[in-house]
């Protein structure tokens, strides 16, 4: 299975900040760094789809990113395949975990442009002194404790798959992703991104996109692409709605506001009330996000036409609650394949929502809801 690499922060957003740094730097950044590594695995990712049908050639190793003048070279680490289940090796006074116990393994990469350097904090280790390695950890223990007391989850793969997440990715890095295996997560540059373990919602984020993986396996290009990042916006939204004790109402519905630096307080990276609205400004440029099919951008990124699923899901949960529409939504995921379409998930939603309905989990009004909804976001 091709499997894609889902970043946190889409290419048009580091463009349009490497645009506007370049206007003002004489010497290239960090942000031009992060943007090189971004791409680097999105070019490897293509490159696999292309390949999916034909052998695959002997590795030859990393691939190198050339350096720009004035910055260091750096390497793209080749994903280790399933080594994420249990590490060759558990440093001396750390738990090891047993395969298959949903158990979480933190990593600290040390600044460097590669995975898994040093295994710092397993399941039931206590806290450290740096603090990304806590958050990492908490929050993915609350987004495991979402999906099993909420949606009957177990971890990933709902087997009990165990956790690999690293903290101090490369220098600077701003960005987070899944690659398959694994979670990444950078420091930011403290310029317009601080650390990503600061806002729960990108652990919980990255982690849907490996239980999407290990359901519907949605393709991430056009439409079955939106539907991946929505689901990972939504039940990341779930998760940070839970940890801070908020509901449908009460809660912003904004992804990524906790990682914004002090200079940009107040903006987000996507909101799923007002799509097109979580950020303007001359750094990051404006969201593109549509908040309807009126504003559908074929074959468009999947980050921007998410936005059109996510205000879905948002009316949804404003009517029903948060937690019965992430059963509806979960019950979907359960129930799409790799290439289905905005239509095909309004349809089977809406059979999803008469089933939970009849066995009470959620209101008996919902099949109507998820209907109007999409009606309303021009989804049928």
């Amino acid at each position: 299975m091709n499997q894609p690499i889902c970043y946190y922060i889409p290419a048009h957003v580091l463009a349009n900040i490497n645009l506007a740094r370049a206007k003002d730097l004489s010497e290239p950044g960090s942000l031009q760094q992060s943007a090189k590594v971004s791409e680097a695995f999105r070019q490897r990712r293509r490159q696999a789809g292309t390949a999916a049908l034909t052998p695959a050639p002997p590795s030859a190793g990393p691939t190198r990113v050339p350096a720009s003048s004035g910055t260091r070279s750096h390497s793209v680490p080749v994903t280790r395949g399933s080594s994420a289940l249990a590490p060759a090796a558990i440093p001396a006074g750390l738990t090891t975990p047993i395969p298959g116990t949903h158990a979480r393994l933190i990593y600290d990469d040390q600044n460097q442009w590669a995975f898994d350097l040093v295994d710092v904090r397993n399941e039931d280790d206590p806290a450290l002194p740096g603090q990304n390695v806590n958050l990492a950890y908490d929050a993915l223990g609350a987004t495991l404790e979402f999906y099993r007391e909420v949606l009957g989850r177990n971890s990933i793969d709902n087997l009990g798959l165990n956790l690999d997440a690293n903290v101090n990715y490369g220098v600077d890095f701003d960005n987070a992703f899944w690659d398959g295996t694994r979670m990444v997560f950078g420091n930011g540059d403290g310029n317009i991104f601080q650390d990503f373990t600061k806002d729960v919602d990108v652990p919980g984020h990255e982690l849907t996109h490996g239980v999407t993986q290990f359901t519907a396996g949605l393709q991430y290009s056009d439409q079955p692409g939106a539907l991946n990042e929505a689901t990972s916006d939504i039940f990341g939204a779930c998760v940070d709605a839970r940890v801070n004790h908020q509901d449908a109402g009460s809660f912003n519905w904004l992804i990524g506001e906790g990682i914004m630096a002090p200079q940009l307080y107040g903006e987000a990276l996507r909101s799923m009330a007002y799509p097109g609205t979580a950020y303007d400004n001359s750094v990051m440029g404006r969201d593109p996000q549509p908040a309807t099919m009126a504003g559908y951008v074929p074959g468009g990124d999947p980050h921007v036409n998410s936005g059109i699923i996510n205000r879905w899901f948002y009316l949804m949960a404003t009517d029903l609650g948060m937690d019965e529409a992430a059963k509806i939504w979960y019950a979907t995921l359960q129930n799409l394949w790799p290439t289905a379409q905005f239509a095909d998930t309004a349809q089977v939603a809406a059979a999803q929502a008469r089933i939970l309905a009849r066995a009470g989990t959620v209101p008996s009004r919902a099949p109507q809801t998820v209907r109007g909804t999409a009606r309303e976001q021009g989804i049928i």
